[in-house]
This record gives C-alpha cells, sequence and structure tokens, in this order.
C-alpha cells in the first residue's frame, strides 16, 4: 500500500519524485513528511487549494529547512494535507477532506498542520514539519498526542514555504517521542545563544488555566502535580497585561490584516473558490483596517514587554495547549468555529509574543490526548526542549 492510499489520508497522491538524503548523519534513520507549503524539488506546492496547485508547477528547488533534515539523513517520504492556505485550525479541508488522527480515530486531527500530525501519530512517518500562525502546530499536537513545537518567530526558516502572516508564521515540528523532537531541534534549531539554566523558574498561568472547559482542567491538575514533581512547584501568576479577549481580538487583527496583504490579491486576481469556513475568515480579514492593525500591533508590543519581564531569562511557563480534547469528527462547523474562537484565546499569546512554546502529550480524557505546554523565554527553544527532556525522563 502507498502513503497516499493509506487508510490515515495524510498524503497527497503526488506521483513519486526522488528527493536524496545524506547517506549518514545524525537524523539517520528517520523518515521525515511535509506540510504541502514547503517547496520540495520535483514536487507542486498546493497549499490546500485546488487553484493554488494548478498555478504551482513542478517546484525546482527545496526549502532550505527541509534540505537541512535531507543533509542530516533524513528521508523524505511524501507531501502531506495542509487546511487550506493554512487559515484553519480543524483539520478538515474543504476540497479533499480531513485527515484521520491516530490517537483517537473519531476525532479531528486539528490544523492546519493536519496531516503532518496524521502522518506521525500514525506512524507513517517519525516527524513532521509544519507551520504555526495561531496554533496550527500546538493544537494537532494536543489533539493527536505528540510532542510540537512553535519556535521563536524567525528561529527556523521559512524560506520557499507559502505565507500566511508575516509577522505570526513559524516553522514547527512533531514528533511521537522527546528523544526523537530533541534530535530534530539539534538540527533546526542549533545551540540557544542565552539558555534556560536546567532548573528554571517554574510558572504556572492561572488566568489561562481559567479557559479549559471543567473536564479538561480536572483532567490536567494532576498533570501539572506530575510536572511540579519533576522541576519544581511552580509561582501562580497572571499571564495577561489585560482581559484575554482584548489579546484574542490583537491577534485576529494582526492576522487579518496580514493574511489579506499575503492572499488576497491571490483570492480575487484568480477567483478561488474557498471553503466556506476559510472564505469567512479571508472576508473579515479583507475588512480588518489599517487603524484596527495599528491598535492591534501596539498592544501586541505592550503585551510582549510584559511577557518578557514576567518570564526574564529563567522563566518557564506551564499553560493548557488547548481547551479540551479534539472535538468529533461528526461536529457541525458551527460547533466547530465557536472550538476554534476558545481554542485561539489559549493559543494567541506567543503568536503575538514571538516566543517559542512546546506541547507535551501528558494527559487525556475520555480515551482522547490533551496537550500541557512549557512557554519560554524568546530564543531558549533548544533550552526549553531539554526542560521538556528532563521531565520526560523524571516522570519516567
Amino acid at each position: 500500500m502507498s502513503l497516499a492510499t493509506h487508510p490515515a489520508r495524510a498524503f497527497l497522491p503526488y506521483p513519486d519524485a526522488p528527493v536524496p538524503h545524506a547517506p549518514g548523519g545524525p537524523l539517520h534513520g528517520l523518515k521525515f513528511a511535509v506540510k504541502d507549503l514547503f517547496d520540495v524539488a520535483g514536487y507542486p506546492t498546493g497549499g490546500g487549494n485546488p487553484h493554488v496547485l494548478a498555478r504551482s508547477g513542478i517546484k525546482t528547488a527545496t526549502a532550505p529547512t527541509v534540505q537541512k533534515l535531507l543533509d542530516a539523513g533524513a528521508a523524505f517520504v511524501g507531501k502531506v494535507h495542509t487546511d487550506e492556505l493554512a487559515f484553519s485550525m480543524n483539520g478538515q479541508n474543504y476540497h479533499y477532506g480531513g485527515p484521520f488522527n491516530g490517537a483517537a480515530p473519531d476525532r479531528i486531527t486539528g490544523g492546519s498542520s493536519s496531516g503532518s500530525a496524521s502522518a506521525v501519530s500514525h506512524g507513517l512517518a517519525d516527524i513532521a514539519l509544519g507551520t504555526d500562525t495561531g496554533g496550527s502546530v500546538r493544537a494537532p499536537a494536543s489533539h493527536c498526542g505528540l510532542f510540537g513545537i512553535r519556535p521563536t518567530h524567525g528561529r527556523i526558516s521559512l524560506a520557499q514555504c507559502m505565507p500566511l502572516c508575516a509577522s505570526l508564521d513559524t516553522c514547527g515540528f512533531l514528533a511521537r517521542d522527546i528523544a526523537t523532537f530533541a534530535r530534530v531541534a539539534d538540527v533546526l534549531c542549533g545551540a540557544d545563544g542565552d539558555p534556560l539554566p536546567a532548573r528554571p523558574r517554574l510558572l504556572l498561568a492561572t488566568d489561562l488555566f481559567g479557559l479549559p472547559t471543567p473536564e479538561a482542567r480536572a483532567a490536567l491538575a494532576p498533570t501539572v502535580a506530575r510536572i511540579e514533581s519533576v522541576l519544581g512547584k511552580a509561582v501562580p501568576v497572571e499571564v495577561a497585561d489585560r482581559p484575554l479577549t482584548d489579546l484574542y481580538w490583537a491577534f485576529r487583527y494582526v492576522q487579518g490584516w496580514e493574511a489579506w496583504q499575503a492572499d488576497g490579491a491571490l483570492i480575487e486576481q484568480y477567483g478561488l473558490q474557498l471553503g466556506p469556513d476559510v472564505a469567512g475568515r479571508f472576508a473579515f480579514s479583507k475588512g480588518v483596517t489599517e487603524a484596527q492593525f495599528a491598535h492591534a500591533s501596539a498592544v501586541r508590543r505592550e503585551f510582549t514587554a510584559h511577557l518578557g519581564r514576567l518570564l526574564g531569562h529563567d522563566g518557564v511557563l506551564v499553560l493548557p495547549t488547548m481547551p479540551d480534547i479534539a472535538p468529533l469528527r461528526t461536529t457541525p462547523m458551527e460547533s466547530l468555529e465557536d472550538y476554534r474562537t476558545a481554542a485561539a484565546q489559549t493559543l494567541c499569546l506567543t503568536p503575538l509574543s514571538g516566543f517559542p512554546q512546546l506541547s507535551l502529550p501528558l494527559s487525556g480524557r475520555a480515551g482522547a490526548p490533551l496537550g500541557i505546554s512549557l512557554l519560554g523565554p524568546r530564543g531558549a527553544d533548544r533550552s526549553l526542549i531539554a526542560v521538556a527532556e528532563t521531565l520526560m525522563g523524571g516522570l519516567s
């Protein structure tokens, strides 16, 4: 059975093309999949939309981040589905359907790195590249029981990757175990210029733990206790410097403004036929004014400075990744939109700040995974993962 016809429905049915990788290296023996936003020589880049695919042509050069994995010895196994133009968080593509969640097959994967999470959760790839603008690595990591990072903004190259929001887009990755995850981080992130101490100052985001459902909070409480048993007692703090809804709207206005700058001309010039959910988001984006964007940007700067002071150079924040486990695949679209809005309030703080956030598969309920996150100072990506390595070792 080819990966394209596997029941997981994670991979795109592109004709196979040779993608050479180094015969040895630190990632030798690992297989990786690539979200269909990144260019890979010999393949088109479809961006989850048939019109974009038709205009793509076969790429003649490979994105630098993909090439880094190849040069480190990892073997490319295929391109995987993305939500349309990466502007969703549910993993249900209007044109192509939705990949299946290997950890909870009756529930959505989350998106927009839906195929990436599906491929890794089904064991079809050891690692997968995704992108995270508003939560598109962290959400599927939580839903599919995976390790997933939104790195410091700009830490990992997005050259030759379809953009959505210039100041929010990041390249993240997913893996099933922390050892593999750390190997990939060594290659893609490298060493930190200002690393965290081995035992960081642990903080508990009390305001953010008020956002999940009561059932999710009950599932996360013993997970927090387990984390504290290894890393030490967490000091309760309120992360937001203003009402969380104000930060959510600041994120929405920045995201909307930048998304329309990136894709508005393409949508209107070529009459892209978009799924109703994505079409609604772009309609909102088109209506964002320059004044709204400027005000949102000011809120963003103030919050970023506040979060930087809170974390300092040694702080790590514990927070929920998502408001609950993944919704069922049969959930109506209106309810999925409500869930997406709730999730965005939990997820928007790292896009606003540009700081790294790592989701860990340490909790669950009703037979489905539920992630919990560590958030660190800007540029502390690799040492944040080292904290997770210590944590996972202490819990094993």
